[in-house]
């Protein structure tokens, strides 16, 4: 079997769990510029220099992709990675007057809400943005659209084979006893994925009904780890993992990277009547010292080069739709039909308390 690590797997190996990493890209000169003075990258204004983008610990981009940016915008990328979606958003509020960067790549539509209430951002909305990834933007321009990904459980096809258990396929069937201590998943108030599941299950059974799934998630020994690596690389028996649950809470891309060496399998499989929809975006942070440097970083985040390197370094689908696709993504990494869904504005009224009242039931 040929396994391809899903998302994360680049950055773990400088950045482990939620610890800072500061990783410096090589730098590329030469800055090209238009008739009007200009860099050639967009955004108007003075240009060049270093611009540091905060991101989390997902974020990958092939090196060529990257160095053709620089020398383009005669600008020098540095990346900041404070740890997952929900660290990443934690890190820019406390950070705020003083920010750790310029612009910020991964604050998805379950933190959206408190990165723009707290001011964390600049509005800034590209020139050149795609009517499939307009329609996902959030707030007035401070947070622009670059990827989506549906959050699902997977599932060990080669362990239930083994085993003789038929695989769960609903929400409901994980309370079940057939698959007592067989599920792992992350904590909402640690991990972006985590709160996405939440939501799923908000979405599912309502807000009278959520918080006893999670009871009989808890009584049928659901395990809750901080973030998705330690899931599914720790505790996750399938992919490269030796964990002993064959359950884990990932994305509906992930089965596409564990391959059988022919290609025509995967050993995994996202069970997509679980998934709820995470988009992430990018953004300009408010008080950066390089806001214009900052500004061509979005650019750049949202133009072509990037977008069609999202599949492969990042597992996620572009916000573009019109970028082609990794071949098999259409048979081992479909998106959900019917994704289950809780409106943004509930979101930000009701996620603090949702992830208190989900602590006090599984974790407490």
């Amino acid at each position: 079997m040929t396994t391809r690590r899903p998302r994360c797997a680049r950055a773990l190996a400088v950045a482990g769990g939620t610890s800072l990493a500061l990783l410096a890209l090589a730098a590329c000169g030469g800055g090209t510029e238009d008739a009007d003075g200009t860099d050639g990258a967009g955004g108007g204004g003075e240009g060049g220099g270093t611009v540091t983008l905060v991101t989390h610990d997902s974020f990958a981009v092939s090196d060529d992709v990257l160095a053709a940016f620089e020398e383009e915008s005669g600008l020098d990328v540095e990346q900041i990675a404070p740890g997952d979606g929900g660290a990443l958003v934690n890190q820019l509020v406390l950070t705020k007057d003083a920010p750790l960067g310029d612009a910020v790549f991964g604050i998805d539509n379950t933190f959206a809400s408190r990165a723009i209430d707290e001011g964390v951002l600049e509005p800034y909305t590209p020139a050149v943005l795609s009517d499939s990834a307009a329609r996902y933007t959030i707030g007035d321009g401070e947070l622009t659209p670059v990827d989506l990904g549906d959050v699902c459980i997977n599932v060990d096809h080669t362990w239930f084979d083994e085993q003789g258990v038929p695989e769960p396929v609903t929400l409901e069937d994980l309370t079940r006893p057939e698959y007592r201590d067989l599920l792992v998943v992350t904590n909402p108030a640690t991990s972006s994925p985590g709160l996405a599941f939440l939501l799923a299950t908000v979405g599912a059974f309502g807000e009278d009904g959520w918080q006893e799934y999670w009871t009989d998630l808890r009584e049928n020994g659901v395990k809750v780890v901080d973030g998705w690596s330690d899931a599914y690389y720790v505790d996750f028996s399938g992919a490269d993992g030796a964990g002993p649950r064959p359950l884990v809470l990932s994305y509906s891309t992930s089965p596409a990277f564990t391959l059988t060496e022919d290609g025509t399998a995967s050993t995994t499989g996202a069970l997509l009547d679980t998934c709820f929809r995470q988009v992430e975006h990018a953004g300009v942070l408010a008080n950066a010292e390089n806001p214009e440097g900052a500004r061509q970083l979005v650019d750049f985040l949202v133009g072509e080069a990037f977008q069609a390197d999202v599949p492969e370094q990042m597992y996620m689908y572009p916000a573009d739709d019109s970028v082609a696709l990794p071949e098999g993504w259409a048979e081992f990494a479909p998106l959900a039909e019917q994704p289950f869904d809780v409106a943004p504005e509930e979101i930000s009224a009701n996620r603090d308390e949702w992830i208190r009242a989900w602590t006090a039931t599984v974790v407490d």
